[in-house]
């Protein structure tokens, strides 16, 4: 019998005051990892990745919001990595991160300009893994999603929750929109997918289109 890891692996971090699911995902057979939203507790973050002997290669963000991305510069200056995303709609979030640090008292956040702009069909690799992003306005208006065909397996950031959907009444938020790129851009990927969110815990897409009560009707 034989010890088979999972394709993909995936590590929590709990980071900044709004416990903010920090995501350190990594392809074991090559041990690369990308690490998806690094909101803050860079130094917590940085313990992480070398208890996990992982390779850091990218900081992926979904949007551009404190919490997911307000410790996406510091981490990218001190692993030397490219910082992937979000959509170019998130510029101005991006820009403006050290002002929101400070509205929330977390002084010492720097702006972000990412590497790389994402764009809704475009791809981005992790070893062998290939995950498609999807543009999905409206919590932040250049918010994406990351999805894993083969392992049936979606980034959510804060698009859906179990139970819930991402706040809309933020700067540039727009329910309507949110909920129209949730039934035409996520749902269709299938009920078996799981999806880890930006907050709280994961879920399937198919518990959501049957019992979330943002999306019914």
């Amino acid at each position: 019998m034989t010890d088979q890891q999972p394709p993909l692996q995936i590590a929590v971090v709990p980071v900044t005051p709004f416990q903010q699911n920090c995501s350190i995902i990594w392809e074991p057979k090559s041990n690369e990892a990308a690490i998806v939203d690094p909101g803050g507790d860079v130094p917590r973050l940085q313990a992480a990745l070398k208890e996990l002997g992982v390779i850091p290669v990218a900081i992926w963000l979904t949007h551009g919001h404190l919490d997911h991305a307000g410790g996406a510069t510091e981490l990218a200056e001190a692993l030397s990595i490219p910082i992937i995303g979000p959509h170019q709609g998130d510029k101005p979030l991006l820009d403006a991160l050290p002002e929101q640090g400070l509205r929330f008292d977390i002084p010492g956040m720097k702006a972000v300009v990412p590497t790389r702009w994402l764009k809704d069909g475009d791809t981005v690799s992790l070893g062998d893994l290939t995950f498609e992003v999807a543009h999905v306005p409206g919590h932040s208006p250049g918010h994406v999603t990351f999805f894993q065909k083969d392992l049936r397996f979606l980034l959510a950031g804060d698009t859906v929750f179990a139970g819930s959907v991402g706040r809309t009444d933020f700067p540039y938020g727009d329910h309507e929109a949110l909920i129209s790129g949730i039934k035409t851009k996520l749902l269709p990927l299938g009920d078996d997918v799981q999806f880890l969110p930006g907050h709280g815990p994961a879920s399937t897409l198919g518990e959501e289109r049957q019992n979330n009560p943002f999306l019914q009707g």
